[in-house]
């Protein structure tokens, strides 16, 4: 009984017209064009959010190990750090993030987003801090007992005080 019901056809094939051609217009042709619409805006926002090479974009290196932070300057070779990054404010500042030895993460709140430091991979973090001042980062990845320790500073140099610390080490 119930195959013959699913399989009888009461509507006449004249009343389906009108029917189809909403299926097709609603059913298809909206989601398409709707769609489409959000790919291309995508892809318009999505380019204008990569970084682009800038004249006075500084680099430097990030390396996290169970439960520190070594940071290495471009700018100044051999110049290393522990738990302090400096970076000038008002630039745009590439940090190059990677691992020692386990998964960690690179995570400043108030300067961008959260980026994995990945052993034998390096990911890419543009930074820019808008103000001199000092910067609370942490990884906040876990990985293991010690990682609500594994915290690092930002800080943040006018001209001047970047100037001195390039050339002297500190600001």
């Amino acid at each position: 009984m119930l195959a013959g019901a699913l399989l009888r056809n009461p509507v006449s094939e004249a009343s389906e017209g009108p029917v189809r051609a909403w299926l097709w217009g609603l059913g298809l042709g909206f989601p398409l064009v709707t769609l489409a619409a959000l790919t291309i805006y995508g892809l318009v926002i999505g380019e204008r959010l990569l970084p682009r090479d800038a004249p006075d974009l500084v680099t430097v290196q990030a390396e996290a190990r169970q439960w520190a932070w070594s940071f290495g300057y471009t700018d100044a070779p051999g110049m290393v750090t522990e738990g302090v990054l400096h970076i000038p404010a008002g630039r745009p500042v590439d940090v190059r993030i990677t691992s020692r030895d386990v998964v960690h993460s690179f995570w400043v709140p108030r300067l961008a987003g959260k980026l994995d430091a990945i052993p034998g991979h390096v990911n890419v973090l543009r930074i820019e801090a808008t103000a001199p001042g000092t910067y609370a980062g942490q990884s906040a990845e876990f990985s293991g007992p010690g990682f609500r320790e594994h915290v690092f500073t930002v800080e943040a140099h006018d001209p001047a005080g970047w100037d001195q610390f390039l050339r002297e080490g500190s600001p």
